[in-house]
């Protein structure tokens, strides 16, 4: 077993509360959500961000707009919907006890 593909998909596991959580904060177009991860050392490629943006978007937790922009083309930019709101504030208390419980183990004397 390689350690390599454990790593990748745990850090899978957890890009989708970081994307929220981020656009929890302030709407973001994809790169400013890119940028976000790195300082965080998650480091995203945009044909990983991208998909899962849809997907969000799909499943009614975000919504867009378009903004026009003097750098370039018009940026998407991506905001929480109620439903994405109500999603987060679930995965924050999952992390919480997740986050507690695996503590607990790496600390626990046997």
């Amino acid at each position: 077993m390689k350690v390599e593909n454990t790593k990748a998909q745990m850090r899978k596991g957890i890009l989708e509360y970081c994307v929220l959580s981020i656009l929890s904060k302030k709407e973001c177009y994809p790169s400013e959500i890119i940028e976000h991860l790195k300082e965080a050392e998650l480091i995203v490629v945009e044909g990983t961000l991208y998909p899962l943006l849809t997907r969000l978007k799909n499943a009614d937790l975000l919504d867009y707009r378009w903004e026009e922009s003097n750098a370039g083309p018009p940026r998407k930019y991506y905001e929480l919907t109620k439903s994405g709101i109500d999603f987060l504030t679930d995965l924050k208390s999952t992390w919480g006890v997740l986050n507690k419980a695996v503590n607990h183990l790496e600390n626990k004397t046997l």
